[in-house]
């Protein structure tokens, strides 16, 4: 079975309210024949945690076992860790400002101009750094304890977020 492709790209946007916003970003996404999915980036260990939720998301889609209706939901379980669309829609877009990856799968020549008039993209390439409070929310969201870090290491901080991912594989 193949993976899916996706371009993924940062972005700022201030949502009014979340039904009329993803509506928007619905029909973009029908318009191209594509999926985009919206990720909390505040409540998300990186880029590299947005690739494995589309992977595992992908795979589960794929072999016909979701747990979700639709692929963006099954790649917000699986960035959330968890089988409950509830807490994982919170991996999503929310009223107000919002930091965001957006995920385009698969890449749709045209799409990042068309969603252009509803986010502001932001070109930064760097790995986007884990700061003492992001650490803290993060360990919270994913039941990451001192012990757990403190056997791995502060620097494989990430790789403990990216396990949880993987864990709702076998949680399933």
């Amino acid at each position: 079975m193949t993976e899916i492709a996706c371009d993924i790209h940062r972005a700022v946007f201030t949502v009014d309210e979340n039904v009329a916003f993803l509506g928007e970003v619905r029909k973009a996404a029908d318009e191209f024949g594509t999926h985009i999915i919206l990720f909390d980036a505040d409540r998300l260990a990186g880029r590299d945690h947005v690739e494995a939720a589309l992977r595992h998301a992908w795979r589960s889609w794929a072999g016909g076992e979701p747990i979700a209706n639709s692929l963006e939901m099954e790649a917000l379980l699986y960035a959330a860790g968890t089988r409950q669309c509830q807490t994982a829609s919170s991996f999503g877009i929310h009223p107000g400002e919002n930091r965001s990856y957006i995920a385009v799968c698969p890449p749709a020549p045209g799409v990042r101009d068309r969603l252009a008039g509803l986010v502001r993209f932001v070109d930064d390439e760097r790995e986007e750094e884990i700061d003492p409070a992001k650490r803290a929310r993060l360990a919270e969201l994913f039941g990451i304890t001192p012990e757990e870090v403190t056997v791995v290491g502060e620097e494989r901080f990430r790789d403990l977020v990216l396990e949880r991912v993987a864990l709702l594989d076998v949680y399933r």
